[in-house]
């Protein structure tokens, strides 16, 4: 009774908005499940509006209120239209730029975006001679990440022991399971400082070990070329609710936003224990009020 009459509310607002497509789906699977009183609610409301959902082949919504049984009340969550605009995230503030390859770019850059003073990453490739590579044609290039950060906050050295920590340096040809030669291990430089702090930190790693080479290479960081936009941020673009967390950015602002490489990181599971806790109070909290934009951490 208390299902039907939920889905049948929510059946006459889908019908009262057009514009998002799959935002009803994505509010039915994507809640944390602690929001819900049991595994059963959350499973029969889905079943009940799916017929619903099927009735609109386009469904575009200026704000859907969900109602979710939660102790006896009713939770409200309002999804606004896509967010246009973003916080500026380094105003004034003199950036510096590092670039390395780990392996796949979709896991390197959430390796990175959770670190104090990291302002944005970027995916891309680098270390080859074709001009414009992309994905499926990318030559002689490495699969990069960029990353933009405050030298105030972090410095080169702490990235550098973060890049050395995220993969196996030692494995020829790939990554884990990624095979291939656009999967090596690089360090970009930009300068003979942090040339020396490469090296010197790939004296560190063979040390460690003998029975093997690390195969890390370090060359002077060429052009660095920014990958297709469905790359970007690809940990956080797995979980649509976080997105739409964020106000749906535009892809070009996903990419520059601060607040989206720290989820990205948060949503690959690679913040540090206490971040990730920190992270789901905020979400947590958020999603308790009822209204889902996440605008700092």
């Amino acid at each position: 009774m208390v299902i039907s009459k939920i889905s049948r509310d929510l059946k006459l607002v889908i019908r009262s908005f057009v514009e998002q497509p799959n935002l009803v789906s994505s509010l039915v699977f994507h809640l944390p499940p602690s929001l819900y009183r049991s595994f059963r609610i959350q499973t029969e409301l889905a079943m009940e509006l799916s017929d619903g959902i099927a009735l609109c082949s386009r469904l575009v919504c200026f704000t859907v209120f969900g109602s979710i049984l939660l102790t006896g009340r009713a939770l409200s969550i309002r999804f606004p239209h896509r967010n246009s605009q973003v916080p500026n995230d380094s105003p004034n503030r003199p950036l510096k730029t590092a670039v390395f390859a780990l392996g796949s770019f979709w896991r390197s850059e959430s390796a990175f975006g959770c670190l104090d003073g990291v302002v944005r990453t970027t995916v891309g490739y680098a270390g080859g001679s074709k001009t414009n590579p992309e994905y499926r044609s990318l030559g002689d290039h490495a699969e990069s990440v960029k990353i933009e950060y405050d030298p105030r906050l972090i410095n080169y050295k702490q990235l550098l022991e973060v890049f050395w920590s995220s993969h196996d340096s030692r494995q020829v040809f790939g990554q884990g399971p990624d095979v291939g030669n656009q999967y090596r291990s690089i360090i970009f430089t930009n300068g003979s400082e942090e040339s020396r702090l490469a090296a010197i930190g790939k004296e560190r790693e063979q040390t460690k070990s003998k029975s093997s080479i690390v195969t890390t290479q370090i060359q002077q960081l060429g052009t660095f070329y920014p990958a297709e936009p469905e790359h970007q941020k690809f940990e956080l673009k797995r979980h649509p609710f976080l997105l739409q967390l964020i106000g749906n950015l535009p892809e070009e602002d996903l990419e520059m936003s601060s607040l989206a490489a720290k989820l990205n990181s948060y949503a690959a599971e690679l913040c540090p224990t206490a971040t990730q806790k920190q992270i789901d109070a905020k979400i947590n909290d958020i999603i308790r009020k009822g209204w889902p934009i996440l605008r700092e951490l």
